[in-house]
């Protein structure tokens, strides 16, 4: 296992596979993640505005590195249908060097 900080992993939540399946195409094209997992039937529960509200969504798991994380943000808020929507992400503390390596490569401007 290799222990780096260097990569990252984002929740954003949509709502459909259509709308994931679109901004994971412009995301990967960019380059600003190597890889995006698209999760369907997330059932969420939150509050909007006062109210409790249930919606089913769609996560999107996104790998990116640390040099990438913030170009990724602003295309997800841009591109993103709602209004306020999930951003989250965890610094990788550990994983795979060969991995690792991967993603750095694929996120990398370069190519």
């Amino acid at each position: 296992m290799e222990s780096l900080s260097m990569h990252h992993v984002v929740f954003v939540t949509v709502p459909s596979v259509e709308i994931a399946r679109k901004l994971a195409g412009g995301i990967l094209e960019k380059r600003l993640a190597a890889c995006a997992n698209i999760v369907s039937g997330l059932e969420s529960h939150y509050w909007w505005e006062g109210e409790m509200c249930q919606e089913n969504e769609v996560l999107m798991i996104l790998k990116t590195t640390t040099s990438r994380l913030p170009e990724l943000e602003v295309f997800v808020l841009k591109e993103h249908p709602y209004d306020t929507p999930e951003f989250v992400s965890w610094a990788i503390d550990s994983g795979s060097k060969k991995y690792l390596d991967w993603l750095s490569l694929n996120t990398s401007l370069s190519e």
